[in-house]
């Protein structure tokens, strides 16, 4: 597999703080103040507009007029709407590329997934997620059909933050992996139909995972909050 794509620091910066927001560290209505976040990060304020920007972008921020960018609430229907979506496109990235993969494709999709195998043994969190996400997009090339895989990788960035909190739990590593493994073979045998089932019932299972992690950070908040 090659190495991981280098990011910039913006993204670096978008990433953290997505990560904040999906864990409810940043919770709905926090003010994104430029000058806070620019001092966290120790970087000028213009990395910081563009990782704000990032998040406006894919739902988890919003400007308001004289206040600047806050957090915006993602409810659990948005959720489910936004997962039931993903979940078409990649089934369907998935049949196609059963049909369409060549083999050096199919040879480069089964390295990558017993590097996967690998990290769920060593425990390796960081590395597996990196391989997730190597993995998924291998399925979009693979489809050969550019607009579809288009499609696909947008709506993964939207959910990206949600997809990387499944992790949180170890187990969920090897969960994963299997349900990886069920799509690979359908790909294998050329059984477009299986494969598309496959990766539906996947992507239902992050859905799952998410919802959990989600919905204790949103039940802790709700602890928190004082009472009137």
């Amino acid at each position: 597999m090659t190495g991981p794509q280098r990011t910039t620091k913006a993204q670096d910066i978008y990433l953290a703080l997505a990560d904040d927001i999906a864990h409810g560290r940043l919770p709905p209505g926090t003010l994104l103040d430029e000058v806070g976040i620019a001092t966290r990060f120790a970087v000028s304020r213009t990395p910081i507009r563009e990782a704000l920007r990032q998040l406006e972008r894919c739902g988890l921020a919003e400007s308001r007029p004289h206040k600047g960018a806050v957090v915006r609430r993602v409810s659990e229907q948005e959720l489910d709407e936004m997962f039931a979506v993903m979940a078409e496109l990649e089934g369907l990235c998935a049949r196609w590329a059963s049909r369409a993969m060549t083999t050096a494709e199919r040879r480069a999709l089964r390295a990558l997934h017993a590097e996967g195998a690998a990290c769920v043994q060593a425990g390796d969190r960081r590395a597996y997620v990196a391989l997730n996400d190597a993995f998924h997009t291998a399925l979009y090339q693979g489809s050969h059909n550019g607009y579809l895989a288009e499609l696909a990788q947008d709506a993964r960035r939207r959910v990206a933050p949600f997809r990387r909190a499944q992790f949180d739990e170890l187990a969920r590593l090897a969960l994963s992996h299997a349900e990886h493994d069920r799509v690979l073979q359908a790909i294998e045998r050329g059984d477009d139909a299986r494969a598309q089932t496959e990766m539906r019932a996947h992507i239902g299972e992050v859905r799952s995972a998410v919802d959990g992690v989600y919905a204790s950070h949103r039940s802790e908040q709700r602890h928190l909050m004082p009472t009137k």
